[in-house]
């Protein structure tokens, strides 16, 4: 369906309010109405998330925790508990999908719904909307936002004019009379140097970037990005929800609390990460055609390294084998390190590379298949290499949560 032509405010953005902190405030209810954040209390750890009474005093996500404490000494820190997240959020997630068949993700905790065939079921947007709120609040105890418009783009924000805990709707007609007065960095793909460079030229809110000529717009910002949000800032958006998520890369990163220059412990670190990336391309059935890692120094300068290979693989020791290969050719022995990553790239379905049939990981691959089973039957406990049973030390959590599947 063609977003533009949409006669009712049909799309939905739901984001759920200050996630990881409502999921833990379940398990602690003596907790609710005080400033808490959900963050490990180390020197080097960011705010997952913060509660409205700590973000009164000014946290925020991604915030380095000394910070947030600085602005609020009172704040009470509680440790991530991802896997806590993911199961609250698979069952949001199954809450949406009674509504409407056209769920789309975003992240771990938000998703666009398309109801426009589902007011017959359920009546009219706005009342599926407070339906959905209701259930997702009786069936997992969860806040959440709801902002109703006739694209993607008018839905998003006014979800985050609703929060929290509230419901937002824009009648199609009077989209233009909400977009317009809104500051221009409210647009999707407006960070702070092209709004820089937009306020350059007078162009304060989207009703200016609305009436900027567009041939100056593509003079400012490139063709592309002129016409894109020339046309988010005339209520144009005809994209529709997509219900299948293709992966383009799949990985994990981690950073250690003090930097870390000890060899053995970055090999091992590249082996967890490396088991991770395995796991989860094993789980969508896809290989990885090219393999990186990210290395983090202590200074902060950050460096990449990629190889793409003879043949797409998913066996974790391959992944492992060309991250350590791709580690020691920074000649970096000895080097303190703040972030080490792994990631796999260009991905295709299992199995679709013909070089795959004359493959030197199928006796790898076989060990993974065996570890996979007993992980899938006992837990994620269930087997490991050996080199992993060494404690790991204060290594910081990663900050971002991939989609739910």
């Amino acid at each position: 369906m063609d977003t533009t032509q949409r006669e009712i405010a049909s799309m939905l953005h739901v984001d759920m309010d200050s996630f990881f902190v409502s999921v833990e405030l379940l398990d602690r209810p003596e907790l609710v109405g005080l400033p808490v954040a959900a963050a490990h209390d180390t020197l080097r750890s960011v705010v997952s998330s913060a509660s409205y009474e700590a973000r009164r005093f000014g946290v925020r996500s991604a915030m380095p925790v000394a910070r947030a404490k600085q602005l609020c000494p009172q704040l009470i820190l509680i440790p991530p508990t991802f896997e806590k997240y993911r199961r609250a959020s698979h069952e949001v997630m199954r809450i949406f999908s009674e509504f409407t068949p056209l769920v789309e993700p975003l992240s771990i905790d938000e998703a666009f719904l398309d109801v426009a065939g589902s007011v017959r079921l359920f009546g009219p947007p706005a009342s599926i909307a407070r339906q959905l709120r209701e259930r997702v609040r009786a069936e997992t105890g969860l806040p959440a936002s709801v902002g109703l418009g006739r694209s993607k783009f008018i839905a998003k924000l006014a979800s985050q004019r609703a929060k929290p805990d509230g419901i937002l709707e824009i009648p199609p007609e009077r989209t233009l009379e909400f977009l317009h007065p809104l500051p221009i960095d409210a647009m999707w793909g407006v960070g702070q140097a092209t709004a820089k460079t937009l306020r350059s030229r007078a162009i304060h809110t989207v009703g200016d970037l609305a009436r900027e000529p567009l041939v100056s717009l593509r003079q400012l910002v490139g063709v592309a990005s002129a016409e894109r949000l020339h046309d988010l800032a005339n209520g144009r958006d005809s994209r529709g929800v997509e219900t299948t998520r293709v992966e383009k890369s799949i990985g994990h990163e981690e950073t250690f609390a003090f930097d870390e220059p000890d060899i053995e412990v970055l090999q091992r670190e590249l082996l967890r990460l490396s088991t991770r990336t395995g796991e989860r391309l094993r789980e969508a059935q896809l290989e990885a055609r090219t393999l990186a890692i990210k290395v983090r120094w202590a200074n902060f300068e950050t460096v990449t390294r990629s190889r793409t290979l003879t043949e797409a693989t998913n066996s974790t020791q391959r992944i492992y084998q060309t991250a350590c290969d791709l580690f020691d050719g920074l000649n970096s022995r000895g080097k303190p390190v703040r972030l080490i990553g792994v990631r796999a790239e260009q991905l295709v379905p299992e199995g679709s590379d013909p070089a795959g049939l004359w493959s030197d990981d199928d006796g790898w691959r076989a060990v993974d298949q065996a570890v996979d089973d007993v992980r899938i039957r006992f837990g994620g406990a269930g087997v490991k290499p050996a080199r992993l049973l060494t404690d790991r030390g204060p290594v910081v959590d990663p900050r971002s949560l991939q989609p739910p599947s």
